[in-house]
């Protein structure tokens, strides 16, 4: 299948990773060739892309809450990985493996802001369930301003299951949830192999994926509002995560 995905940061990161096959780049008659539209073009005579000048109104059809800033590309599906591609990768980086999952999100935009966070913090994989939950659209790639291009993504059936198979290899799992019982994030030790696991916008975590975690842990909060949304509350534990393993290897 082809997927059109768009905006500049996207079709570039998605060029660079060179992880999709690129069949064709549309830019929007009038664009300047300079800037990030110039390294794309560049990538795409390296790369042999045909690259099509095409109408404006063409990449509007696209939809009306679509930022398309000019630019398109048809690209292959999404790639996503497997558990054993992610332990691959930390080994090869020599570190504790650290993994993000989550739980059944249902917005684009949330799901887009935590891949772009874990990429830049360096996980090393991220879980999401097949069912009851986005996946890697072209409206996620946009949102996480491309980084899924560079991440290791695995769809399961089965969230729990997955997260045993990985607790059979070390790795414990933190789960995000204000309920009696959680403990502080910054009381926990994130150092070592390790799995932060993040609820649904509304719901939250379901029972079973909540009940395969080691152990939950809450944000503490002191004012008015008593919730933070789910890729709020994400993205500050992978910076803690991130935090407590870069001073352990100092």
């Amino acid at each position: 299948m082809i997927e059109l995905i768009y905006g500049r940061n996207p079709v570039l990161e998605s060029m660079r990773a060179g992880r999709r096959d690129v069949r064709r780049l549309m830019i929007a008659q009038g664009v300047k060739e300079q800037g990030v539209v110039k390294d794309v073009l560049a990538l795409a005579q390296r790369q042999k892309v045909q690259v099509s000048r095409v109408d404006r109104r063409q990449l509007d059809k696209l939809g009306r809450r679509i930022n398309h800033q000019g630019i398109a590309a048809e690209v292959s599906d999404y790639p996503y990985a497997g558990p054993e591609e992610m332990i691959a990768l930390a080994e090869r980086q020599k570190q504790p493996l650290w993994l993000l999952f989550l739980d059944c999100l249902q917005d684009p935009q949330n799901l887009g802001t935590l891949l772009r966070t874990a990429e830049t913090v360096g996980v090393h994989g991220i879980v999401i369930p097949e069912r009851r939950a986005v996946g890697v659209t072209p409206a996620v790639v946009s949102a996480s301003s491309g980084a899924c291009e560079h991440l290791l993504i695995a769809q399961v059936t089965n969230l729990s299951r997955a997260m045993i198979y990985f607790q059979e290899r070390d790795v414990w799992f933190i789960g995000l949830e204000d309920v009696e019982g959680a403990g502080e994030l910054w009381q926990a030790d994130l150092t070592g192999g390790l799995g932060i696991v993040v609820g649904s916008e509304g719901q939250g975590m379901r029972r079973l994926v909540r009940e395969t975690c080691d152990i939950l842990v809450r944000l503490p909060m002191w004012g008015q509002i008593n919730s933070l949304n789910a890729a709020v509350a994400g993205s500050i534990a992978l910076y803690e995560a991130a935090r407590q393993r870069s001073a352990k290897d100092t």
